[in-house]
């Protein structure tokens, strides 16, 4: 299956559980896979047989955007969930990226895969 990627998607919004978090943005970067059939958009050079990549990361950052979230791991559920069932995509990876979690490391991350059922 081909893949359709999105890297370092960034994302500002409230995410946290500390109290500091909650009155404060923090930005997020996401890592997305999407299994995407997209050899009749090249054969016909056709978009209307591509996977918009515009539109995914557009509605990915509003959802997320909405309103405040505790964890990164309800980001990442979130996230696959809005591209499986809004673009039908048969199978996604997120992985998301909180620099400012832990002042004694760079990065922390949790990653998924889903499928469709």
């Amino acid at each position: 299956m081909d893949k359709v990627n999105l890297h370092q998607l960034q994302v500002t919004t409230y995410i946290g559980i500390h109290p500091w978090e909650k009155a404060h943005q923090q930005t997020l970067l996401l890592d997305i896979e999407m299994s995407w059939e997209h050899r009749a958009a090249a054969i016909d050079d056709d978009y209307r047989y591509a996977l918009c990549y515009d539109t995914v990361a557009r509605k990915v950052v509003a959802m997320l955007e909405q309103a405040p979230i505790n964890l990164i791991e309800t980001v990442a559920e979130r996230t696959a969930d809005l591209i499986i069932n809004t673009f039908k995509v048969p199978e996604v990876k997120v992985q998301v990226y909180k620099p400012t979690a832990l002042d004694i490391a760079s990065n922390v991350s949790v990653s998924i895969h889903r499928t469709q059922a």
